[in-house]
Order: structure tokens, then C-alpha cells, then sequence
């Protein structure tokens, strides 16, 4: 749901999934489980769950673990039981959730029982254990991440709980390409995976209560510890109600080393916040008849192509920031060596790309295909201009001057010649340094799908706009009702409670609908949100990482504030904050920083590949320097890591860009290196 997701690290990846699935926090389990060797297995797994000839299933189903724990089963996957072990298998036949309900002494003799039922071959190290705090009528809550070597690209977790002194471990056992393929689908099963009997905390018909000086102190004060809790320098918040702005305050700091404040007009990068924003410039085009949602693209933008022409052809205007169309996550092609890119490369190199799943059935999130919403924009307005160019003319006019969001900008250079926050990351040994920058303008060609920068009072009118359904604050109407609010229909679900329209999520997990976007770069992560039937909306704005853990806790709290409701959000940021150290201090161990000399003397000058560009591997020039790899526009010192299958992987280690991981390919001619997004395998060849 970003421009950029930190997922290329397996600490990222854990943490990821941590998020999704909702599922950390005793005893600490084996270091291993089963008894065969790591490299097997993922084909012990893959044989020994195949249980029965179940048919899949024509839709998603309300259904039960052996002990009456409900969750949904999804539409597609294959429904079975074994003994204490309900087992949810999808459609690909290589990844399955089960769900093994078992009575333990504690969360580690819970895990290896469950291990037993599931799967007693399977071995894999585990990594690290996180714990979470009680929840959705759960306690000892913890996710056991287990080590898996590159190659097997497999991720594999197990997580606990306890309700009714019965211990509910889910074991999650699934290939990488199908869990991000899917990610929607896994949400289902996890985000109502209830004791038997237990409702969930609701707000519906619940009127919130007025943001007196009060609650605005305590929304502030979350933000202020959050900062600190998470090692984030900075922050901004801004909340409207009713109409007002009634809070808009900087925190911490937006540059460690001059230790200048963050203002209340600070620019920050608000990245995939900038969807929204676009799909509002094609709702004023739909509104003054310019094109309609169901307008095919081609007939608007006669040079977009997807990766042939039947699919090309299927695509309308409402399908370009849907999230819909089974296009996946493809974000390398943008992200390596993008100094001559332009708008029009971006496309072509859309041109190349296929969907994986059918339109409308999975949710998959491409920001190519949103880039091509807003060039499609502003190629309507503007049909003489180059792409980019007509599309900030567009965003100006149509957007940016009419909202009076007058600091909102898409030019880096203003940007940074401004009052604006730094970014900043851990670096690998987990303390906060200045972050990469120069990746940040990889988006640049792609900027309708995240490249603005704004302020909280920017970003707050935008929000007024949208409480307001479409008029501004002296009254005028900006855009008519029925395009603006086609933007929060439901195009693609993302499990049971939330949905995605086009640019925009709408999130109902508590019976009172929030919509809201979040975005993130690197070193930049933010939210907005909105509930439309209660007149309060909020922004917020941080420079560094792990901040996305912020924005999106700060959704919960702003909720517990409004409703009275339950004190979770402050445990659970500080459990997840606590989770990412714990990954990336696990990891540390794994790793030879700087690279391990010996490995670096095998690596070729120069590899090079097709679609990613080119790296120029620059050796030290002593015994102890690091080897670094240079990608063009952005490089990073590289740390070696010695996998359980004998493979060596070369892993960047940059802030804010750690965790790219290049695997050795062997001891073939040409040399090679390989890196993987969830979907896609990219190899570079010794040039």
C-alpha cells in the first residue's frame, strides 16, 4: 500500500509479516524442528500436507479450527484437517496456513506439537522469537521466525496464541512469489482468526466524542513517545474536526545533526500518499465529462501497453490505481539505475509487464500501472506536452492551486532547498544514521505514484476537501459528489474488513470506517486518514525509519481516543517497534561486515542485467575495507552472509536500503549474481 514497501530484508520481510498477520508474543520453542535438513525441506513440507483429495473452495467460507476458533477460508484455497491441525492450502500447491489447535505447558511445547501435527519432517533454524501483547481475546501472543535459505524462497513463521488454556499455533509455510501474490487473501484468514465465541471491540453506532484540549494532548503525546520508542527523529500531525484544523504540531527533530525542530510547515516526501491526489485529478476529469471510470486507456493514452495486447485492451481508467488487475509488485525495474529514465521509459517499461491473476480477483499493488494514471491525466488536458511535464501542469491547476496546498511540490530541488525533513534508518548494527537519499529519486519518473512533497496544513485542506464531499472551505464546490466518492468503492478486497478503491483504502476492522492511504520511501513514511461519518480527520508525516510502525498505530490510537476505546495501540507500537530491533539484531549475527575478503575475491568488476542496469563492484583498497556495490545513481557497502544451502549472499547494508540481497551463483562462466523481488528473479552476468 506504499510507493516503496522495506521488504527486501528478511528482518523487513518478518516484520511485514508481522503487521499482516497480526500475530506476536513464553518459553522460547527448539532452536529447530523435525529432523531433516533445511535444504529438503520445503519438499517435506510440500509432501507430507497434502493430506486429502479436497476440492477448492467456490468462496470465501466462514469456518472453524478443530477446537471452534472461527477464521475464513479463502475462496480457491483447499480446506482439509488432520488430526489437531486444520490446513488451508493455496491454489499453487506449494504454501499452506495451518492452524493447529493444542493443549501445551507453554507457547514452545505448543509450537513443536503443532510442528508434529503439521509437519514432523520439516526442519528449519529458528531465527528469532517476538512477543506482542494481548489481543482480540488472545494472550501469549508470539511469532517464532524461522531462517530460510535465499534459494527456497520461502518464508516460514509460526505464531501463538492462547484463549481457554488451549494454545491456537498458526504455522505459516509459504513460497514468497504466493505469499505476496496473495498477501490479501492470507489477511483473511488471519484478521478474524477469533477464540470460539469472542466479538470483537466495535465502535459501529457509537457517536465520537469531541477532540477537546484534553484528547488532542494525549493523540500528541502518542506521537511524542512514539518517536522515542521507535527511533524515529521526527514527526508532524495535523487533525481536523468539523471542518477546523484543531491541531497541527511538529515533533522531534527533522535534522539529527544541526538538531533543527520540525515545524508545522516542514516538507516531508508523503510517497504513495500521492495516489490519491492523482486519482482526485482523474475524478475532475470524469466530472466535467472528460473521460468516464469505464473509458478504456487506450482510447485516452494510445502508447500504453501492458505486456500484450488482449490485457491491454481489457484495461479502463478506473483499472490503472485499482490495485485490481493482477499486475504485481515490479518496483526493481524502478529502483536500479533510473537516472535517464523519463515518464515515457516508465511506460515502455510497463509494456513489458503481465499480470498473475485475473482483474478484480486478487489485490496486487503496482506502482508502474499507477504512474500511468497520472500520465493519462495529464495527457487528457495537455496531448502536445511530454508526459511528465503535462502532468505536473495538471496537478497545479487542477489540484494543488484549487485545494491552496501551495508548499505541495514534485520538484526535488525546491523541495530541498526548503525547510524539509532528512531521512533517516538504523544502519546494520541497528542505530539511527542518515538514510540514502539519491534512491528517493528513483520515484521521479513514476511520480504520480508517490514523488510529492507536502506539509500537514497541505495535506490537511486535501483531507477537508474529502470530509466535505467535495467543497471547500469558503463554501464553493470543487468536484461533484458521485466522481469523488467513486474513488472509495470497493474494486479489490484486502481480507474481511478492508478494501481497496483507487488510490484510496477504506478499513473497517472496528465497525466504523476509516479511509486512508499510507506512503513510504525511504526514510519517509506517512498517513492520512479520514471517518467520514464522524467529521475527523488526521495526517501524519515522519522522517525515519521504522515509521511506518507510527502511522499506522497512530490509526488505532486516534480510534481509542474517539470511542473510549480499548489501550492497545501504545502496546502494540511499542511490541512492534521492539520486534524490528530484535529481527535486525538477528540478523547482524548472520552477517560479515564489512565483506568477507575472501568471497569479495570472487566477485567479478563489472555484472550487468538487461532490466536492472549495471553493478560496478568497487573493491577496498586495504585488507579491512568494504567491498561496495554501485548501481549508478546509488551504492551501498556490502556484508557477506553464509546461507544454510552453502551459498553466499552479498547484502547491502546502506541505511534506509539495507538488505537487498544478491545470491553468488556459483562457480559457472559468466559469474553471476541473482536478486529477487516476491514475484521476479533478476540475474546479473559478469560483463
Amino acid at each position: 500500500m506504499t510507493i516503496y514497501e522495506p521488504e527486501c530484508s528478511r528482518a523487513a520481510l518478518a516484520a511485514t509479516l508481522l503487521f499482516l498477520l497480526a500475530g506476536c508474543a513464553g518459553t522460547a520453542p527448539p532452536a529447530t524442528v523435525g529432523s531433516a535438513d533445511a535444504t529438503a525441506a520445503a519438499e517435506s513440507t510440500a509432501g507430507s500436507t497434502q493430506t486429502d483429495a479436497a476440492e477448492p473452495l467456490t468462496a470465501d467460507t466462514l469456518a472453524t479450527t478443530v477446537r471452534g476458533n472461527r477464521f475464513v477460508a479463502p475462496e480457491g484455497w483447499t480446506l482439509s484437517v488432520r488430526g489437531p491441525a486444520t490446513i488451508l492450502g493455496a491454489p499453487e500447491g506449494d504454501s499452506w496456513i495451518a492452524l493447529v489447535d493444542v493443549e501445551a505447558a507453554d507457547a514452545g511445547a505448543a509450537v513443536s506439537e503443532a510442528w508434529q501435527a503439521y509437519d514432523p519432517r520439516a526442519e528449519w533454524p529458528l531465527e528469532v522469537v517476538h512477543e506482542q501483547p494481548d489481543r482480540d481475546g488472545w494472550s501469549q501472543r508470539q511469532t517464532f521466525v524461522y531462517r530460510t535459505p535465499p534459494n527456497a524462497r520461502r518464508s516460514v513463521l509460526a505464531f501463538t496464541r492462547l484463549a481457554d488454556d488451549v494454545w491456537t499455533v498458526a504455522i505459516y509455510d509459504m513460497s514468497q512469489p504466493v505469499a505476496e501474490k496473495r498477501g490479501g487473501q492470507v489477511a483473511l484468514v488471519f484478521d478474524r482468526l477469533l477464540p470460539k465465541g469472542y466479538e470483537r471491540e466495535s465502535f459501529a453506532g457509537t457517536q465520537a466524542h469531541p477532540l477537546d484540549e484534553e484528547r488532542l494532548a494525549e493523540l500528541a503525546r502518542f506521537v511524542a513517545d512514539g518517536l522515542e520508542t521507535l527511533g524515529v527523529p521526527g514527526a508532524a500531525l495535523g487533525i481536523v474536526e468539523n471542518g477546523e484544523v484543531v491541531l497541527v504540531r511538529g515533533f522531534g527533530v527533522r535534522d539529527l545533526q544541526e538538531k533543527r525542530p520540525v515545524e508545522a510547515d516542514t516538507l516531508f516526501m508523503v510517497a504513495s500518499n500521492t495516489k490519491a491526489l492523482t486519482t482526485l485529478l482523474l475524478a475532475r476529469l470524469v466530472d466535467r465529462g472528460a473521460m468516464r471510470w469505464e473509458t478504456p486507456v487506450t482510447t485516452l493514452l494510445p502508447s500504453f501497453r501492458l505486456g500484450d495486447p488482449e490485457t491491454t485492451e481489457k484495461v479502463l481508467v478506473e483499472h490503472l490505481i485499482c490495485a485490481c488487475t493482477g499486475l504485481p509488485r515490479q518496483d526493481f525495474e524502478w529502483l536500479f539505475e533510473f537516472g535517464d529514465m523519463t515518464p515515457e521509459g516508465a511506460m515502455a517499461t510497463l509494456g513489458t509487464m503481465q499480470p498473475t491473476s485475473e482483474f478484480g480477483e486478487l489485490f496486487q499493488y503496482s506502482n508502474p500501472m499507477a504512474a500511468a494514471a497520472g500520465f493519462v491525466g495529464g495527457h487528457v488536458l495537455y496531448p502536445e506536452a511530454e508526459l511528465g511535464e503535462a502532468y505536473d501542469r495538471a496537478m497545479r491547476v487542477e489540484v494543488f492551486e484549487p485545494l491552496g496546498m501551495a508548499s505541495t511540490t514534485f520538484d526535488f530541488e525546491k523541495a530541498l532547498a526548503g525547510d524539509h525533513a532528512l531521512p533517516y534508518a538504523p544502519d546494520v548494527d541497528g542505530d539511527v544514521a542518515p538514510a540514502v537519499m539519491g534512491i528517493n529519486y528513483a520515484v521521479i519518473p513514476v511520480r504520480p505514484a508517490g514523488a510529492a512533497w507536502s506539509t500537514v496544513p497541505d495535506m490537511l485542506r486535501y483531507v477537508q476537501m474529502e470530509l466535505a464531499e467535495g467543497l471547500l472551505a469558503d463554501g464553493t464546490r470543487y468536484i461533484s459528489r458521485e466522481p469523488l466518492l467513486a474513488r472509495r468503492d470497493e474494486l479489490v478486497a484486502i481480507g474481511n474488513d478492508a478494501i481497496y478503491g483507487m488510490g484510496l483504502m477504506v478499513d473497517s476492522t472496528y465497525g466504523v470506517p476509516v479511509v486512508h492511504h499510507g506512503g513510504d520511501m525511504i526514510g519517509y513514511h506517512s498517513d492520512m486518514m479520514w471517518l467520514p461519518d464522524h467529521g475527523v480527520g488526521a495526517v501524519i508525516l515522519t522522517n525515519g525509519d521504522p515509521g511506518w510502525i507510527l502511522r499506522s498505530q497512530f490509526r488505532r490510537k486516534l480510534l481509542e481516543v474517539l470511542f473510549d476505546g480499548r489501550p492497545e495501540a501504545e502496546a502494540q507500537m511499542a511490541a512492534a517497534g521492539e520486534s524490528f530491533y530484535d529481527q535486525l539484531a538477528a540478523e547482524r549475527e548472520q552477517l560479515t561486515v564489512p565483506a568477507a575478503p575472501a568471497h569479495a575475491a570472487k566477485l567479478a568488476p563489472r555484472y550487468a542485467n538487461p532490466a536492472l542496469g549495471e553493478i560496478d563492484v568497487l573493491r577496498p583498497a586495504g585488507a579491512d575495507g568494504p567491498t561496495v556495490f554501485d548501481f549508478g545513481e546509488w551504492q551501498s557497502p556490502m556484508a557477506t552472509r553464509e546461507n544454510d544451502d552453502g551459498t553466499v549472499s552479498f547484502v547491502t547494508t546502506a541505511p534506509g536500503i539495507s538488505g537487498f540481497e544478491f545470491v553468488v551463483g556459483g562457480d559457472a562462466d559468466p559469474r553471476t549474481l541473482v536478486v529477487r523481488d516476491a514475484q521476479h528473479e533478476y540475474v546479473f552476468e559478469e560483463r
